[in-house]
């Protein structure tokens, strides 16, 4: 009997033993079969509470978007009545054309990512432009004006600054480390419903020539971004701001999985150019650049395929101060490679002004290495000229709907 009593006791601690394991490494084993009876009398199966207060789901990116949430805004703008026909009032125009009267404000929604404790707020230029007034909403609930510091509308950014206390700043990620795959969330307040995070993967990166800005270097992403999100925050796993949702591909006015982010490493570009100087300078070098194509290289007599080809330069220009001529292919700004027009635009704009940076040039079957001093951006032609929200350049890539 003795010897029953020791094996029985033996298995009982084997067995306690292994239920102490499982419940430390895998209490989800145990958790997920817990049966109780609930008050309607019928047995069901229920999870049990989280072992801890601060307990987050595998694979929950519960954390990632609180992080983040806080420093999103929604932005809700005002503008004037529309300018009127001059004939408006006459009687003969009403027959004809009708009452084309517009007495009554408009109004915009879009949504900004706070950056500062100090109150900057970024977003699009696209949301604020125009305004005469701007009220922006924290996650809080807190309301208050905002006075627009300075716009980009190249880059379509425009930053904004309000005088509250207390103010969540977001964290910046870094954005060039961004690849193929990546997890992201996108939050802002679409269609005015309220603050809404998505979730999605980054689809590609450097996306350009799609007739949105002068400057493109886009995130693109499957998460939903809709109108209203214009200006939110593109943010990673840890909850780190990685871009400004601007565009997307659309069809219907909603979200079909297309949508793009300017880079955070822009936005900062463009937040250090307004804040100390009020506006952002950029290079110019003076030229007339066009992409490779076999009727091209065969009438400049190019041997390389890679690269961007000057077809003209400005006289006196940088350029030609610098010894660019036109058949030159430019395969390198700075040590970085260009192999596109836009990506030359960007390299080009990178520079500083009055300071020489070094160019590799193709030159027939030479390879030529040249100083070049670039001078100041000149100024772009005026937003009404440069788009036209009747007629975008791209019509199946609109900018998303103030």
């Amino acid at each position: 009997m003795k010897r029953y009593w020791l094996v029985f006791s033996q298995a009982v601690t084997v067995l306690l033993a292994a239920y102490f394991v499982v419940v430390t490494l895998k209490p989800e084993w145990v958790r997920q079969r817990a049966v109780s009876t609930g008050t309607t009398g019928v047995s069901l199966v229920e999870a049990p509470a989280p072992a801890a207060p601060g307990y987050v789901p595998a694979g929950s990116l519960r954390q990632a978007a609180q992080r983040a949430s806080a420093a999103v805004v929604s932005i809700n703008t005002s503008k004037g009545p529309s300018r009127q026909h001059p004939y408006a009032n006459d009687p003969w125009f009403k027959f004809f054309f009708g009452d084309q009267a517009n007495n009554h404000p408009q109004a915009g929604l879009g949504s900004g990512v706070i950056i500062s404790a100090e109150g900057y707020i970024l977003t699009n230029n696209h949301v604020v432009e125009g305004a005469s007034e701007i009220e922006v909403v924290l996650n809080d609930s807190r309301r208050t004006q905002a006075k627009v510091i300075g716009t980009d509308p190249e880059t379509d950014l425009a930053i904004l600054r309000v005088s509250l206390d207390r103010l969540p700043a977001i964290t910046l990620g870094n954005s060039d480390a961004l690849q193929v795959g990546d997890q992201v969330l996108a939050i802002g307040n679409p269609f005015g419903v309220g603050q809404t995070v998505t979730s999605g993967i980054v689809s590609a990166v450097g996306r350009n020539q799609l007739g949105i800005n002068t400057f493109e270097n886009f995130i693109q992403t499957d998460a939903a971004i809709n109108p209203g999100n214009s200006g939110g925050a593109l943010v990673d796993v840890n909850g780190h701001l990685m871009g400004i949702n601007t565009a997307i591909y659309s069809r219907s006015g909603g979200s079909m999985g297309i949508g793009f982010a300017i880079p955070v490493s822009t936005a900062k570009q463009v937040l250090e150019g307004i804040v100390k100087e009020g506006v952002v300078t950029r290079g110019w070098i003076g030229v007339e650049p066009a992409e490779l194509s076999p009727e091209l290289m065969e009438t400049f007599g190019v041997k390389t395929r890679k690269g961007v080809l000057i077809t003209g330069v400005l006289q006196n220009g940088p350029a030609a101060q610098a010894g660019i001529r036109p058949g030159d292919v430019i395969v390198e700004v700075a040590g970085k490679p260009v192999s596109t027009v836009s990506e030359l635009l960007s390299g080009v704009a990178g520079l500083k002004p009055g300071v020489p940076a070094k160019f590799r040039l193709q030159r027939r079957d030479d390879g030529v290495d040249v100083d070049v001093t670039p001078g100041k951006r000149p100024k772009p032609r005026s937003l009404a000229q440069q788009q036209q929200p009747q007629q975008p350049q791209y019509p199946q890539v609109p900018q998303l709907p103030r």
